[in-house]
């Protein structure tokens, strides 16, 4: 029988390959995580995060820190994008910590990285590593970098999102497919704002052919806006990563002016595609294994995207603490996470069209849904919230 596993590679910086880390080294694992970056940058503005994942992160420790640096939404408000119209409004906080036991949180996502760095020991972030090889020894894997570094470990954790070089190396070449969207994101100082009297909360805005949200981040200092936009295709020779202010207005023209005024009022916006995989049906090969957008990209319209990265590494952390054959114990974590992993990639597929319905018959059909059932309960997403990957029969 093989030996238990003690020494873990983790090849990725991100949110998902962070989190794993630490709750791996809290189980007492000897872990490294290897990012090809040369600082911890994460990319992008907000983030959105349930209950599902900030119970792992409390549970880590992080609860202090969280605290000061995210914040707690009071509810979840959708709107229609030209009259403003409310279809739903689900209360959050404080009835999510009453139901789940953890609060939903929105943070940035570099609070949020440099936050669970944090709880590493920094000896064990090495930054400036870009995979480009792996080596079976049968009791071991080898990583190779392409700075010449090579090391080997019980187990190596490919946590390097949707372009993952791990699985490539794995499973060969098959780049992702455009999803059809783009989207303009910035962040708004909240001075700028004030004399709209924003709710403390999550608002969505649904139109035709995109929709908008918007939250609070960095402890209420800042509005975090994402708009997303359908497109017939991308090319970087025609977009650009800094995408102007007045483009985004152009792209929600018409729009109501709460969302205008919210764009306008940036210094900067960014621009970037939306692109997807189909489901894997196996992550792991022997004693490798795939983690989050490695493994299940999904698109963010379920704002599960990172839960389900956080959520992989406390599953992974649990399986492992019970020793064992490390190749048998990937295969049992790859069986636990796909079916949820999967159903949330498709129904983040569905909302995608569900959101950008054109104004119509279907449309109308939708709203007058979301009006019927306006004060939607928390308990109808208790198999979301409520789950706890930390505990694995």
């Amino acid at each position: 029988m093989a030996a238990a596993a003690s020494k873990i590679s983790i090849i990725g910086g991100g949110l998902g390959g962070l989190s794993a880390a630490l709750a791996l080294h809290r189980a007492g694992f000897e872990v490294d995580v290897y990012e090809q970056a040369p600082e911890l940058n994460e990319v992008g503005g907000g983030i959105n995060m349930g209950p599902n994942a900030a119970r792992l992160l409390y549970r880590l420790g992080l609860g202090d820190q969280l605290d000061r640096a995210a914040v707690r939404p009071a509810s979840a408000h959708v709107r229609r994008w030209d009259d403003g119209r409310t279809l739903q409004k689900a209360p959050l906080n404080p009835l999510c910590v009453e139901l789940y036991g953890a609060p939903h949180l929105t943070a940035h996502r570099a609070d949020l990285q440099r936050i669970i760095a944090a709880g590493l020991p920094p000896e064990r972030i090495h930054l400036g590593h870009r995979l480009t090889g792996l080596v079976d020894r049968g009791d071991k894997v080898e990583a190779e970098f392409a700075n010449g570094d090579r090391v080997a470990a019980d187990i190596l954790v490919g946590a390097d999102g949707i372009h993952s070089t791990v699985r490539t190396l794995l499973f060969g070449v098959e780049e992702p497919n455009f999803a059809g969207c783009v989207a303009y994101r910035g962040l708004v100082p909240v001075e700028r704002i004030a004399d709209l009297g924003l709710e403390r909360g999550n608002q969505s805005w649904l139109g035709p052919g995109g929709h908008l949200v918007h939250y609070f981040v960095s402890a209420g200092r800042l509005l975090n806006f994402v708009g997303w936009t359908e497109h017939d295709a991308w090319n970087r020779e025609d977009w650009t990563d800094r995408a102007t202010i007045e483009r985004a207005l152009v792209a929600f023209q018409g729009w109501h002016p709460q969302v205008r005024r919210i764009i306008s009022e940036a210094d900067t916006c960014f621009i970037w595609a939306l692109f997807d995989r189909d489901p894997l049906p196996k992550w792991s090969v022997g004693r490798v294994t795939l983690l989050g957008d490695a493994c299940h990209p999904m698109y963010p319209f379920m704002a599960q995207g990172a839960a389900q990265a956080i959520e992989d590494g406390a599953c992974l952390a649990a399986l492992l603490q019970r020793g064992g054959d490390p190749a048998a114990t990937l295969r049992r974590y790859e069986a636990t996470r796909l079916p949820r992993v999967t159903r949330l990639q498709q129904m983040s597929r569905a909302n995608k069209h569900r959101y950008h319905m054109p104004d119509g018959p279907e449309q109308i059909e939708r709203d007058a849904a979301m009006v019927a059932n306006r004060e939607r309960s928390p308990e109808t997403m208790r198999w979301l919230f409520g789950f706890d990957a930390g505990e694995v029969d």
